[in-house]
């Protein structure tokens, strides 16, 4: 059966990747994708804005069933990561949290939907560092960045 979940995450990060690492990014958008479950069908298809007051990372990949699209800014401190989790399967959010430490995250929002039937809210919350661990809203665990 199809479902339709959409996981949408601004993150704060102290680690962005920056406008050499393109094919880094690429291989972790790909582990992502594995680690969810998920086949991709087109991509991923990653570039770096270098336009001042935009400069930033962009990567999008077409899955199986819809896609994950990533922007970062990083001329900000801690720079800005924007990241679209859309699928027509199940969806564990926990395996993009833990993705997200990669980029050593002081602080993620996020907002989890079931795209199904409207827009209905499954869960959302924030994830704030805190001397050196997660301060997690219910029902979410993070743990810390693996070395």
């Amino acid at each position: 059966m199809i479902q339709h979940k959409h996981l949408i995450v601004r993150a704060e990060v102290n680690s962005p990747p920056l406008a050499d690492q393109k094919d880094l990014v690429g291989d972790n958008i790909v582990q992502l994708i594995s680690d969810l479950g998920m086949k991709i069908l087109s991509g991923p298809h990653v570039e770096y804005v270098n336009v001042p007051g935009n400069a930033g990372m962009t990567a999008v990949c077409i899955i199986e069933t819809s896609h994950i699209a990533m922007h970062v800014w990083d001329e900000v401190e801690p720079a800005l990561l924007q990241l679209d989790v859309y699928s027509c399967s199940s969806l564990d959010e926990q395996i993009v949290f833990d993705w997200l430490k990669f980029f050593d995250p002081v602080r993620i929002e996020y907002k989890y939907l079931d795209r199904e039937h409207f827009l209905q809210l499954v869960k959302d919350g924030t994830l704030e560092k805190k001397d050196g661990s997660f301060v997690v809203s219910p029902g979410v665990e993070m743990s810390e960045k693996d070395d």
